[in-house]
């Protein structure tokens, strides 16, 4: 990403290379002394949610804080901020499997449970791991610029921008695998057919399901009905085609599935809280300026990141 892109270093609370899940060692440069240096501090996650965060440790969160120093958390990572007492009287979100461990333990904190993350400018957490890689795409967004945050998600294969407030996903299983398999050919399809008219009978047809069985095999798969599955899929594309492209939004409304550029503005408005033009100003790539350096703690033009390691339901007419 160039000379200018952020500098990282791994710091741990114990000595030697952190054993992790599965057997993975990860070689680290430091304790919690590496934290006096950062910019910018990702706590990824801890080792179990009842598990003591160290004096140290906390310690040196809450000077790093009180210096200015900006500070995440990616999902159970958010019980190391909140033993350092940095989410006290503020909002917090977690994975949605500990939100309930978390308001428990720390009464003091406002728990946010359907989010993907939360926070100020200094101090922020988010949900499950990719919910975290939302949020540091957005910091990369702040600290160089959309152009930067959307190489970097083309890179990783992942959507150049999520908003912190978008609801966390949790898809519950197909029950039985063929129906799976089935499932899956019909989103593939589905992904590559988006503009076109589709009926919960044309779906079922193409599953290789009676209507009833699809019906509810797509709901226990996404938790949505086609109807609104196929709608913010399509509010998906147009978002992709406003940052990615010069289309007018009659051609992207035309391209996405709406029959005019009225209930794509409608939609996309209820969904995402913006205008498709305001979303397109707001988000759209422009060339970052060499003059544009983020903040750092130390005069230099390279930021020093660290990390802890440790609705319908139709069944005739077009969806």
């Amino acid at each position: 990403m160039g000379d200018n892109w952020y500098q990282f270093a791994v710091a741990a609370v114990d000595e030697g290379p952190a054993v992790r899940y599965g057997g993975i060692r990860l070689m680290t440069d430091g304790g919690p002394e590496l934290l006096a240096q950062a910019d910018t501090i990702v706590v990824p996650g801890w080792r179990g949610v009842d598990a003591p965060v160290p004096e140290a440790l906390c310690a040196a969160l809450a000077s790093a804080h009180a210096r200015g120093c900006r500070i995440i958390s990616i999902c159970s990572g958010v019980f190391v901020l909140a033993a350092a007492g940095l989410l006290n009287g503020r909002q917090a979100t977690t994975h949605w499997r500990y939100t309930a461990a978390l308001q428990s333990r720390f009464p003091q904190i406002q728990v946010v449970e359907d989010v993907l993350y939360v926070g100020d400018a200094l101090l922020m957490t988010s949900a499950g791991s990719a919910a975290g890689i939302d949020l540091c795409l957005h910091l990369v967004r702040e600290d160089f610029g959309s152009e930067a945050a959307n190489v970097v998600a083309r890179r990783l294969v992942v959507s150049p921008h999520r908003d912190g407030g978008q609801a966390q996903q949790v898809l519950r299983p197909v029950a039985r695998s063929r129906e799976s398999l089935r499932l899956g050919q019909l989103f593939d399809y589905l992904h590559q057919h988006l503009a076109a008219s589709h009926t919960v009978a044309s779906l079922a047809q193409r599953a290789g399901m009676g209507t009833r069985t699809f019906l509810r095999r797509f709901e226990e798969a996404t938790g949505k009905t086609p109807a609104r599955w196929l709608l913010e899929e399509r509010l998906l594309r147009a978002r992709q085609h406003l940052t990615e492209s010069t289309m007018g939004i009659d051609q992207i409304a035309e391209r996405c599935g709406f029959a005019s550029a009225g209930p794509l503005r409608h939609h996309f408005r209820q969904h995402f809280a913006l205008s498709p033009l305001q979303y397109r100003k707001q988000f759209t790539p422009s060339p970052i300026a060499k003059s544009s350096q983020p903040r750092t703690i130390d005069g230099h033009s390279k930021p020093v990141a660290r990390r802890v390691d440790d609705e319908e339901r139709v069944s005739g007419s077009d969806l």
